[in-house]
């Protein structure tokens, strides 16, 4: 019996397809099902959904319907909760319904047929059941009361634990619980960044067994994708394992949802529906009646907040394991050092003390390349790059000028280009200019057994290869690496037990930065790189944090060298309320790309006169548009137009509202345009 089905379909906001598409289908499909549909010219995947209101219905007769192509039978249909959760993400962020619920599908599996999709079944069929995990250590109290609020409460809960008090530990165990009560749960859990992954999959793999832990990043190949999907959609996979992508993932028997360092940027979306993994987890997990567990030594302001009003519940865990002590917090006043000092000589010589010790250093930098700018003693030229407003950075390693924004690259000059002066020079350090200096001033360095100091570089450049990070991370547990030089990827999350000694060496530039959460970010990344020195029991009382800055009376530091995270969200909390910023406000960014600065702010200039009247426009203020901080990249010409109401529900009506506004402006020379809700840079 022929039935009208509705349809999402990948297509984008602006479009008129953007919502459920009718079919004709000659068999039975519920919603959630996988099917293949024509779309224009091509056939794409689809995914069945409930029936739209009457008002919003197609008007076509069932025999102007076109036809179901093929339905991909054999895989359970998606579940009425994912539907949900992606129907609120597509509302909330502003994006199409077809748009979202086809991005968090894996991409193989939106290209196979139903014959290709039957083979992947039996594959998944023969897949290895979990096998048991091993031996848990022994809680320690903090760890015990919290596990014991978990068990009790209904939470959400926000896990405040000093680095190293095992919060992981904490994850484990609710997981185990989870698993107990009802052997066919399923848990996920969410890290920010790919480099995180391995080592926790390791932790979780050894406790319930490598065939229960299906890890989701977009590290993965595609194929590796779709089976860890598969197997979490089929119930195979007891426990979700991935970065933000992972928070789509289909679980049908969900119970749990972990977010570790909740407070981490990474989770946020920066393209297509620009979501928060942080934010969706939560809602996920009211709507799927899961606990939800968010972890953190520097919560975010707005968890923090939320604890503050009732809406979490804070589980605080202040002890570091084996009761070590957290790092000494030494700052280095760079006023009173000899001009173009790099590392002021106590912090040198105490480098020097942890090799000879067979101890380890961290000395990180959030700048990669050799220097963020090649420039000529004779004449104005610097390394600029041609298609963005930003500089090309020098790249020793490999001698070359690369654009970080557009990838923009070519060999270093033997000559200025403007005018021919051969005394061209770096300026300013980058990590591999840090990694070389340090090198030269630690020569006469030696490790216990007389052999010299080992340095050894992990940015995203020495991290390139496959494995790379594997390998060098390897050296460091290993004990074969004596000074660790790296940006911020390494200064969270990872376990280094040899560490003793962590150097932040130009830490300043964000202290005055225009964008408002710079010394909220700033703070965590000097706390969580603290949290790398004295782990080891062994070292209580050793480990030390050296700050070089300019700035030595500057409020952050005061909370720093206490460790005093309370203490630093208090104020922070107190000057946004004075200034009416989230979270005691909400934004949007209206973005515009085009061939034109002019192009651009034109655009958002006529959508700001097209907001006036709607729904919630009293309640709403929009700002002029203005460049953003990097104008151009890759010769695109990029201006924003902030929003700002004290009323979450106001300005989702309004933006709302607005769409049809903007998807109806059209002007030559704008290339794209799109909105960013709860952005996390301004």
């Amino acid at each position: 019996m022929t039935q009208e089905v509705h349809v999402v379909v990948p297509t984008p906001a602006h479009s008129s397809l953007a919502g459920a598409l009718s079919y004709r289908s000659e068999l039975p499909l519920t919603p959630g099902a996988l099917v293949r549909v024509p779309l224009g010219k091509r056939e794409v995947c689809g995914v069945v959904w409930e029936a739209p209101p009457a008002d919003a219905a197609q008007s076509l007769a069932a025999d102007q319907l076109k036809s179901i192509g093929e339905p991909l039978l054999g895989l359970p249909p998606l579940s009425a909760a994912w539907r949900e959760l992606v129907a609120f993400a597509a509302g909330y962020y502003q994006r199409s319904l077809g748009e979202v619920a086809l991005a968090a599908l894996p991409p193989q599996l939106r290209a196979l047929d139903a014959t290709q999709l039957a083979r992947r079944l039996k594959r998944a069929a023969a897949a290895p059941q979990p096998a048991a995990g091993v031996a848990r250590p022994e809680l320690t109290p903090d760890q015990a009361a919290a596990l014991d609020a978990i068990a009790s409460e209904a939470g959400p809960f926000l896990v405040f634990g000093a680095t190293g008090s095992g919060k992981t530990e904490v994850y484990l165990r609710a997981v185990e619980a989870l698993l107990q009560r009802d052997p066919q749960a399923q848990a996920m859990v969410l890290v920010p960044e790919i480099n995180l992954t391995p080592q926790l999959q390791a932790r979780f793999e050894d406790r319930f067994g490598a065939g229960a832990v299906a890890p989701l990043h977009s590290g993965m190949t595609n194929p590796q994708r779709l089976r860890s999907w598969m197997a979490a959609h089929l119930g195979q996979a007891r426990i979700v394992l991935g970065t933000r992508m992972a928070v789509f993932a289909s679980l049908p028997r969900l119970g749990l949802v972990v977010v570790d360092e909740e407070h981490d940027p990474s989770y946020k979306q920066q393209e297509g529906a620009r979501y928060s993994a942080r934010d969706l987890a939560v809602y996920r997990g009211r709507l799927e009646g899961a606990k939800v567990i968010l972890g953190s030594a520097t919560p975010s302001l707005e968890s923090w907040q939320a604890c503050d009003r009732g809406r979490y519940r804070c589980l605080e865990m202040p002890t570091r394991i084996g009761a070590g002590d957290l790092p000494r917090v030494r700052l280095v006043n760079m006023q009173n050092q000899p001009k173009g000092t790099l590392f002021a000589p106590p912090l040198l010589a105490a480098i020097g003390e942890r090799v000879a010790r067979g101890e380890q250093s961290l000395v990180f930098l959030n700048r990669r390349g050799y220097a963020p700018v090649l420039a000529c003693g004779a004449c104005d030229w610097r390394s600029e790059c041609s298609h963005c407003s930003a500089y090309r950075v020098f790249h020793k390693i490999d001698r070359t000028l690369r654009c970080h924004h557009c990838g923009f690259t070519e060999r270093v000059p033997r000559a200025c280009p403007q005018c021919g002066n051969v005394d061209i020079a770096p300026l300013g350090r980058g990590t591999e200019r840090l990694e070389e200096q340090l090198a030269e001033l630690l020569a006469d360095a030696r490790r216990p057994d007389g052999t010299p100091a080992r340095l050894v570089r992990i940015d995203a450049d020495s991290t390139r290869a496959k494995g790379a990070l594997e390998e060098q991370l390897a050296q460091v547990h290993a004990g074969e690496v004596d000074v660790l030089v790296g940006t911020q990827m390494v200064t969270k999350g990872h376990d280094f037990r040899g560490i003793t000694l962590v150097a932040a060496v130009n830490p300043d530039s964000a202290l005055y930065s225009s964008d408002f959460r710079a010394p909220e970010r700033l703070f965590s990344l000097l706390m969580q790189a603290a949290g790398r020195a004295g782990r080891d029991a062994a070292q209580s009382g050793r480990s030390e944090m050296w700050v070089q800055t300019w700035n030595p009376e500057h409020p952050l530091f005061a909370a720093l060298k206490k460790h005093d995270f309370p203490a630093f969200a208090q104020q922070q909390l107190k000057e946004r309320q004075q200034a009416a910023m989230p979270p005691f406000a909400f934004q949007a960014l209206l973005r515009a790309e085009a061939r034109t600065q002019e192009i651009a702010q034109e655009f958002l200039r006529q959508a700001a006169q097209g907001a006036q009247g709607l729904p919630g426009d009293g309640h709403v203020v929009v700002y002029s548009p203005v460049p953003m901080t990097v104008q151009r990249v890759a010769n695109v010409e990029r201006a924003q137009l902030l929003l700002e109401s004290g009323s979450r529900p106001a300005l989702q009506a309004f933006l709302a509202a607005w769409q049809p506004v903007l998807h109806g402006l059209r002007m030559r020379g704008l290339i794209r345009w799109a909105v960013d809700v709860d952005p996390l840079a301004i």
